[in-house]
């Protein structure tokens, strides 16, 4: 949870693509929505962990950079649907390349966006695209929102 803070940022949605993956790295958040400053481990499993922890407490998150097109039009596609997502803008983050490499060991890819939806990833901005052309986006969002609403009427 260290890093959280640092690396998430925004609230809505966007297209997706990809853009080429490098090694940046950065200290701070940027993007629609509130960031806290915090640290973030060195540990091997810290970032798997924190992304596996981001990805289940939200229903959409962009890992993204902030210079990349394809993540700008992943975002905005979520925005335009009134989707609320999370963002960890990846070369804002001291850390970024290490959570680079463990979302490459959990997609197979090393390029930005890599979106989830509902826990689950989806793909890059081009899938997320086509997903929503064909009509399946949505409908993924909402299973998650239900969900997420009838695990709090449970509490």
């Amino acid at each position: 949870m260290y890093w959280r803070g640092a690396a998430l940022a925004g609230t809505r949605l966007l297209r997706s693509g990809s853009c080429s993956a490098g090694r940046l790295g950065g200290a701070a958040a940027s993007g629609m929505g509130s960031s806290i400053s915090s640290s973030l481990g060195k540990s091997a499993t810290a970032p798997m962990n924190q992304i596996q922890e981001t990805i289940s407490d939200h229903c959409v998150v962009i890992f993204s950079k902030t210079s990349c097109s394809y993540c700008k039009m992943a975002k905005k596609l979520f925005h335009d649907m009134n989707v609320n997502y999370k963002v960890v803008e990846l070369d804002m983050l001291e850390y970024g390349s290490q959570f680079q490499d463990a979302l490459y060991k959990m997609t197979g890819e090393r390029t930005v966006p890599r979106i989830f939806v509902n826990g689950t990833f989806i793909g890059g901005a081009t899938d997320t695209h086509r997903l929503h052309k064909e009509g399946k986006l949505l409908p993924l969002v909402h299973q998650c929102y239900l969900k997420k609403s009838k695990r709090k009427e449970s509490q």
